[in-house]
């Protein structure tokens, strides 16, 4: 097992002419400490779980120091941010440090870059600790996502709404090229270095399209099949992204850059979890068609490389990909399968929740040891409903598939556990936690609900008051973009 002074670092990315980046060095912070860390994600870059405790480490971390073959560079993207073509954004506050074992490590709140706009290119604990707690969290749900290895505190103060503490989040992901990365170079006429980054994206992570008479538009069609299956991911566990704007779409169909995110308590579907987004833009059910909308852009910067009749094929699927991914996914939520009458009982279902408000995440888990027995009272799952007559009546439809179909009860409860996740991250919970790491440095609860949130589907009933309904106080949490 590697050693810090022994770590292989490497950064193709940056080897790539400075055209799509710039050579940045961090700014450093005041006496960094630990808040936290992943000791999975440690292990996908080769160190054992005590690594992370070296003070060289987390002085690297924290952009204090480089280790030997860091090479920090802040990546150039533009993008459509909330409908609009912003020309030029990137990473305004984060630097690639360099890959090991083929991750791309980034620390976020590194300081200013050519790219910060005017911004501090500072990130807050607040932000950091959601972010870091969600992208374990997304991965341990199965769903696509940057990984989080750590974060590291210090009492630099910075300044959003009020005075708060620096902090920066370290993210892993195989590559952070995504949609606006094509994009500045297709508004600015510049159609190769548009080539030479596709190419550079086919031979390192979709080699298989590399021998093809045309690479692109295989390319083109992989990231909308992805992107199309992400979605479908959101869908099902209740997730919202919050700022779904082409700079953060990820050219490799992962959940990326976590902001206002949220996930959904009472089911609303056009739920806002953004604050910022005042004319609901990026809607809990508009994430879909915002999806499409946003490969469509891709496409558009891919032209160059495509006929137009290419570019249009290659996305066309989008639809249908995405209906069948998602349909198969609340399928399975209620352990059916997609054919017969389940869409319908699914379409009814959603209406029902939608109607009686009810917990998106208590009413899948709960759902879980459904009897399907003929005049069964599944009182848990009934209870949670004002309209006790309307669910009679889908529960008398559902219990009657179930019958015809689906698994004998027992077999089902296991397959259900499996796809109906217990915990997820409320933001009541996330809150709690950053209030105590803010207020008194105690990052303890930061690590429960890390350790908690990585066995989403296990019963763990010592924790059962997480798995419960948000507190009254809990509505009154804003979360915005400098979240």
């Amino acid at each position: 097992m590697p050693s810090l002074d022994t770590l292989a670092f490497d950064n193709g990315f940056a080897r790539l002419p400075e055209t799509f980046h710039s050579r940045v060095q961090a700014t450093p912070v005041p006496d960094p400490y630990l808040v936290c860390h992943s000791p999975d994600a440690l292990g996908l870059l080769g160190l054992d779980a005590d690594a992370i405790r070296h003070p060289k480490l987390i002085d690297a971390l924290a952009g204090n120091r480089l280790l030997p073959g860091m090479d920090p560079v802040a990546a150039l993207y533009a993008g459509h941010q909330f409908g609009h073509y912003v020309p030029q954004l990137g990473d305004g506050r984060a630097l690639l440090l360099g890959e090991v074992n083929g991750w791309e490590i980034q620390i976020k709140g590194g300081g200013r870059t050519p790219y910060s706009r005017g911004g501090d290119g500072r990130a807050v604990l607040r932000s950091s600790i959601r972010e870091f707690l969600c992208s374990e969290a997304m991965h341990a749900l199965g769903i696509p996502t940057t990984r989080a290895l750590a974060i590291v505190g210090s009492d630099l103060p910075v300044y959003r709404e009020d005075e708060e503490t620096a902090a920066l989040v370290t993210r892993l992901a195989p590559s952070f090229v995504r949609f606006g990365s094509f994009e500045v170079f297709y508004y600015r006429n510049q159609p190769e270095p548009i080539r030479e980054l596709a190419d550079y994206v086919i031979r390192r992570y979709y080699p298989e399209f590399a021998g093809l008479d045309d690479p692109y538009s295989a390319f083109l069609h992989e990231v909308m099949r992805r992107t199309a299956e992400l979605m479908a991911d959101w869908q099902a566990v209740g997730f919202a992204h919050g700022v779904m704007n082409t700079d953060n779409m990820s050219i490799l169909g992962l959940t990326l850059d976590y902001g206002p995110f949220g996930f959904m308590d009472a089911f609303d579907p056009g739920f806002v979890c953004n604050h910022s987004d005042t004319g609901g833009r990026y809607a809990f059910d508009q994430q879909p068609d915002v999806g499409a909308w946003n490969v469509t852009k891709l496409a558009q910067a891919l032209v160059p490389l495509m006929s137009v009749e290419a570019a249009s094929a290659a996305i066309q699927d989008y639809p249908q990909i995405f209906s069948q991914a998602y349909v198969a996914r609340m399928s399975a939520k209620i352990g059916l399968t997609p054919g017969g009458d389940t869409v319908g009982l699914l379409l009814d279902l959603l209406e029902l929740l939608a109607a009686n408000r009810i917990d998106y995440t208590i009413f899948f888990r709960r759902l879980c040891d459904f009897d399907s027995a003929p005049g069964a009272a599944n009182a848990p799952v009934r209870d949670l409903f004002l309209d006790r007559a309307a669910f009679d009546a889908w529960a008398a439809r559902y219990a009657a598939a179930l019958r015809q179909g689906g698994a004998p009860d027992a077999e089902r409860r296991t397959a259900l556990r499996a796809v109906n996740p217990k915990y997820i991250l409320r933001n009541h919970l996330a809150e709690t936690a950053i209030r105590r790491a803010a207020d008194q440095r105690d990052t303890s609860e930061v690590a429960r609900l890390h350790a908690l949130l990585t066995r989403p589907y296990d019963e763990q009933p010592e924790y059962d008051a997480y798995a419960a309904e948000p507190p009254d106080w809990a509505r009154k949490i804003e979360v915005s973009c400098s979240s």
